[in-house]
C-alpha cells in the first residue's frame, strides 16, 4: 500500500518579512489558525487522512512552539513501531556545518534520514498552506504516468503568476493533469496560469540525483533550482491538477482572509468536513472551561473556542482560548489569538492580536471599515487606556510604558 512507501518530507521551518511581527517568534508554519489550531495542521492532517504515516518535519527558525505543538505525534494518529513524526533541524557534524540555506538543502542534509526508510516515493510538502488534499490521489497519477516529478499545481489568473512558481502544461489528461511544457519561478511577466502549490512528489533515486547536484550551485531551492535544471536535462515531470481552496497566507491580508473564510453558511474552509486535527494538548486547550456569553454579550457569524468570557459584541471574528471582551466593547472582522484581554468601550475593527495582549477600556483600533489595512498587535503588550491605533498599523511585540502614545497613526509602525 502506499501509505508504507511513502515518506513526506514537511518544510515548516521558515518565517516570512510579509507576515512581520507575526513572525517574530515563530515559524510561519506554527501560526495560529482558526481559533484553536496551526497553520501545519492542514498538511499533516491531509497526510493523516491520505495514510501518509511517516513523516519528518525540516524545522530551522525558532522551532520552540512547533516543536512543543507537534509533540508525539498521537493527535495526527502517528505514533507507533512503523509510523511517526520526526523533528530534524539542522545539526553540525563531520559534513554539515551550516544552517539550512534553502528547501533543497535542508532535505540533502537529511539524505541519510530519507535513505534510511528506503521509500517508494518522496513527497515534499511545505508547512504553511491551508487546504485539504488527498495525496494518494496524486501518488497514484505519479505512478500511472512513470514520472520522475509529479507537482500540485493551481489555476491562477496570470496577473498573479509573479508571486509564484508557474507552469504550463500539456492538455493530455484533462481535468487530472499533462505533462509540465515550461517552468518558471517568480516570472515578471508571464502568461502561465497554473501556480505550484510546493508538493512534490519525487522519484528517490531522481531526487537524490537533483540533490547531490545542487550541492554545487549558489542557490538551493526547489523552485528556483531543482525544477528548473529537470527541465532542461528533459526530466519526465507532469502537474497534477488540484482545484479546492488553497491559502498562501503569505501576508497579513491574506492570513486574515483565510481566518475569514472560516465564517458564513458555507465556509469555504471546512474544518469540519475536511478532517481537521490539531494537537489540544499543546496549550493545555482541551481543559479550557466552556466560552461564557454574559448578558450583555452578543456573538453573530464567529468562530470562538472555549475558555472565552464575551460581555460585548463579536461580529465576524475568531477568537483562541482564553480571549475576553469587556462590556459595552465591539470586536468585528478581527482575529484574536490566545489570552487576549479588551477591557469596556472599546472598538477593534479589522485586527490581528497576537497572544497575551491587555487593553485599557475606551482604546480604538483599526478603524477605517472593511476596506482598510489589517490592524496587526504584537504579542505581549499592555495597551493602555483611551489609546487610538489607525488601520494598518503594527505594534511590535513587548512594548515597554515609554514606547506607547495615546495615537498611532494609520499605517504606522510602533516599535
Amino acid at each position: 500500500m502506499l501509505k508504507t512507501t511513502t515518506l513526506a518530507m514537511i518544510l515548516a521551518g521558515g518565517r516570512v518579512d510579509e507576515l512581520d511581527v507575526l513572525t517574530y517568534g515563530r515559524p510561519k508554519s506554527a501560526l495560529p489558525f482558526g481559533g484553536f489550531g496551526r497553520v501545519i495542521d492542514f498538511p499533516l492532517s491531509n497526510l493523516m487522512n491520505s495514510e501518509i504515516e511517516q513523516v519528518a518535519i525540516l524545522s530551522q527558525y525558532h522551532s520552540y512552539s512547533l516543536i512543543n505543538h507537534i509533540g508525539t505525534g498521537a493527535a495526527w494518529d502517528m505514533l507507533g513501531r512503523h509510523r511517526g513524526i520526526s523533528i530534524l533541524p539542522p545539526f553540525i557534524g563531520s559534513t554539515h556545518k551550516d544552517w539550512y540555506r534553502g528547501s533543497a538543502d535542508a532535505v540533502h542534509k537529511n539524505i541519510d534520514f530519507v535513505q534510511f526508510h528506503d521509500p517508494e516515493h518522496i513527497l515534499i510538502l511545505s508547512g504553511d498552506h491551508i487546504y485539504h488534499m488527498d495525496y494518494d490521489h496524486m501518488i497514484r497519477y505519479h505512478q500511472e504516468r512513470d514520472a520522475d516529478l509529479t507537482m500540485a499545481l493551481i489555476h491562477i489568473s496570470p496577473e498573479e503568476a509573479h508571486r509564484f512558481g508557474v507552469a504550463t502544461i500539456s492538455d493530455e489528461d484533462g481535468a487530472r493533469g499533462g505533462r509540465v511544457l515550461e517552468y518558471w519561478e517568480k516570472p515578471e511577466n508571464s502568461q502561465a496560469e497554473w501556480a505550484s502549490l510546493t508538493v512534490f512528489c519525487f522519484k528517490p533515486q531522481v531526487l537524490y540525483q537533483m540533490l547531490q547536484f545542487n550541492q554545487g550551485q549558489r542557490s538551493f531551492e526547489f523552485g528556483r533550482d531543482i525544477i528548473p535544471y529537470m527541465m532542461r536535462a528533459g526530466y519526465k515531470i507532469y502537474g497534477y491538477k488540484f482545484c479546492g481552496y488553497w491559502g498562501y497566507t503569505r501576508t497579513v491580508n491574506e492570513y486574515w482572509q483565510s481566518n475569514m473564510d472560516l465564517l458564513g453558511e458555507k465556509p469555504l474552509i471546512d474544518i469540519e468536513n475536511w478532517g481537521f486535527r490539531t494537537n489540544l494538548d499543546h496549550r493545555d486547550i482541551r481543559d479550557f472551561q466552556p466560552t461564557i456569553v454574559g448578558d450583555y454579550g452578543t456573538v453573530t457569524n464567529s468562530l470562538i473556542y472555549n475558555g472565552c468570557r464575551i460581555e460585548g459584541t463579536v461580529r465576524n471574528s475568531v477568537l483562541f482560548p482564553g480571549v475576553e471582551i469587556g462590556r459595552n466593547t465591539l470586536v468585528e472582522d478581527s482575529v484574536l489569538f490566545f489570552n487576549n484581554v479588551v477591557g469596556h468601550n472599546c472598538t477593534l475593527t479589522k485586527v490581528v492580536a497576537d497572544v497575551n495582549t491587555y487593553y485599557g477600556d475606551h482604546v480604538q483600533i483599526g478603524a477605517g471599515g472593511k476596506s482598510s489595512g489589517v490592524t496587526v498587535i504584537g504579542w505581549n503588550n499592555d495597551v493602555p487606556d483611551q489609546t487610538t491605533i489607525g488601520h494598518g498599523a503594527t505594534i511590535w511585540p513587548e512594548l515597554n510604558d515609554t514606547c506607547w502614545k495615546k495615537k498611532v497613526k494609520a499605517g504606522e509602525v510602533l516599535r
